[in-house]
């Protein structure tokens, strides 16, 4: 395969698997979307493979999680080899690793999220929680960041990159709580359970519901506040990265918003933001880019890093 038809798969990639980051990548400059592209195709593959998905969707649990992360981390290498691999995802990765000189240590903090939930991972704390978050998404943004020209050692700038990221997976686990527990996954810190007096395994049941709804709330400030955190770093980008990341910050940040306010309801029925709404964003992040960036307070620092 060409560079042009390896691009064009990873392409068709976001497309079927995001449409919310499908829309946020065109408002990168062209190279760089391109690359977002390239990184998300291989980040899809992994997950699929991981979770036993078709393009992000219909999760399972798979009865080789060992095996496949075996395969993850084994045509990984080879992509970053520079050897050839028969799944373009993962020559997509080995192009954009080579063409923007992406640090391979990233790459291994993502594939150890894989590696967690192979191992039937749980967290225990609120910590532990956070550290599952950076390595499934944080990492990425770190990732996405230096495709967006931020060097390896503005750590400033990849931290609020981390931030994002974070704040997407929390919205995630927030919204897909029934989905993970239906594959047998629960996300939620067992001392939040315990703290509210669920049983392991039974967060879902009716009679936990009004408990589970603040704990899902808890997890939605969260987001909120890395979300608020990244915009501040935000600022640091080329304009179009810039409006990119804060269209896609804004309507990744509805989930949790949406999970919010549907409290008790929030796992009726799959949330997802609407088109018109992600064109609401896209219009919004474009006057969000052009202002100067919003101060981040003493105490959003000491609550993000305490």
């Amino acid at each position: 395969m060409t560079r042009a038809d390896i691009v064009t798969h990873a392409r068709e990639s976001i497309a079927k698997g995001s449409k919310s980051f499908a829309l946020a990548s065109k408002l990168f400059a062209p190279r760089t979307r391109e690359h977002a592209w390239l990184l998300y195709a291989w980040c899809r593959r992994c997950d699929d493979l991981a979770d036993g998905q078709d393009m992000g969707h219909g999760m399972s649990q798979v009865a080789d999680p060992e095996a496949r992360l075996a395969e993850i981390k084994r045509e990984t290498q080879r992509a970053l080899s520079g050897e050839p691999c028969q799944d373009p995802a993962f020559t997509a990765l080995g192009m954009v690793a080579s063409e923007c000189a992406l640090p391979h240590a990233y790459i291994d903090d993502v594939i150890e999220g894989f590696a967690l939930d192979a191992r039937d991972w749980r967290p225990r704390t609120e910590n532990d929680l956070y550290q599952y978050c950076y390595h499934v998404a944080g990492a990425v943004g770190r990732l996405m960041a230096i495709i967006m020209g931020v060097a390896p050692d503005d750590t400033v700038t990849l931290d609020r990159a981390t931030d994002l990221g974070l704040a997407f997976q929390l919205a995630n686990i927030s919204r897909d709580l029934e989905e993970d527990d239906a594959a047998g996954r629960c996300y939620l810190p067992e001392e939040w359970l315990a703290e509210m007096d669920i049983p392991p395994g039974q967060h879902m049941k009716p009679p936990f519901r009004d408990r589970l709804v603040i704990l899902a709330h808890r997890l939605c400030d969260g987001a909120e506040l890395y979300e608020a955190s990244a915009r501040v770093g935000a600022a640091r980008l080329p304009f179009r990265s810039r409006w990119a990341v804060l269209a896609a910050a804004g309507i990744y940040g509805d989930i949790a918003r949406e999970v919010r306010a549907r409290g008790a309801h929030a796992w009726d029925h799959r949330i997802f933001t609407s088109k018109a709404s992600k064109a609401a964003w896209v219009a919004r992040a474009l006057t969000q880019a052009l202002r100067p960036a919003p101060p981040i307070s003493r105490e959003m620092l000491w609550t993000l890093h305490s």
